[in-house]
């Protein structure tokens, strides 16, 4: 078992021994808790009473954190010539078509997110085995295959996220920064925790939310009260 440095000893003491804490108290607590010398991301994981091997099961959904996730993203826009300039100008990284398939066939993926339009998924289509294990092939249901590239483009850099429930029945998500006040994390957290619970599959019986875990990079994790959680 590797050794624990003397911040994570320190982090440890700051945390009570079986003590399970309300979501407001984890979302200041993982900043006190964090000493990386970086602005270290918060992320949050929810176990959820499902089971992801049955389709109906399945819970997977877009959550716009009302203060973003503090993370530069990195967009490109696979599209018709008619819509460059409107990806260009909601403030895409990059925008263009069949130069950008090429690129990827030669093993190009600098980029977090790639949205495209209906019409050109024929060809984007081709690139799925790049892009399937990188979690970057364009989805409808992610709202990242869309005639709408503007905005599409101006909802990510603005905070959407798409999450999905793991093959252990677990959402990882990063909800900020531990640079941001404790009240932006909290309502970030909690805005993807209704979001979840709105998702509920109604196949699903028993538990919804099994546990729910908030850290920051490299940091002890801190167990949340569901009960504490305001509308799920």
């Amino acid at each position: 078992m590797a050794r624990l440095t003397k911040n994570q000893k320190t982090a440890l003491t700051k945390i009570e021994a079986g003590k399970v804490y309300s979501l407001q108290e984890a979302s200041a607590l993982v900043k006190d808790i964090t000493t990386t010398k970086f602005d270290a991301s918060v992320d949050i994981d929810v176990r959820l009473g499902v089971d992801p091997r049955k389709a109906n099961q399945m819970v997977r959904g877009i959550s716009t954190l009302p203060h973003g996730t503090g993370k530069t993203v990195r967009v490109l826009v696979l599209c018709t010539p008619d819509k460059e300039e409107e990806a260009k100008a909601a403030g895409a990284d990059y925008v263009g078509l069949d130069e950008y398939i090429s690129k990827i066939e030669g093993g190009w993926t600098d980029v977090d997110i790639i949205i495209t339009m209906p019409s050109v998924m024929a060809k984007v289509g081709k690139l799925g085995r790049i892009l399937g294990p990188r979690n970057l092939m364009p989805n409808p249901k992610s709202g990242t295959v869309t005639q709408e590239v503007g905005k599409a483009v101006t909802d990510v850099k603005g905070g959407k996220i798409d999450f999905k429930v793991d093959k252990t029945g677990i959402i990882h998500a990063s909800i900020g920064k531990v640079s941001f006040p404790a009240d932006k994390i909290y309502e970030n957290a909690l805005e993807i925790l209704q979001t979840i619970s709105k998702l509920k599959p109604s196949a699903a019986k028993g538990t919804y939310f099994k546990s729910i875990h908030v850290s920051s990079t490299m940091s002890p994790s801190i167990q949340v009260e569901t009960k504490s959680v305001a509308g799920i």
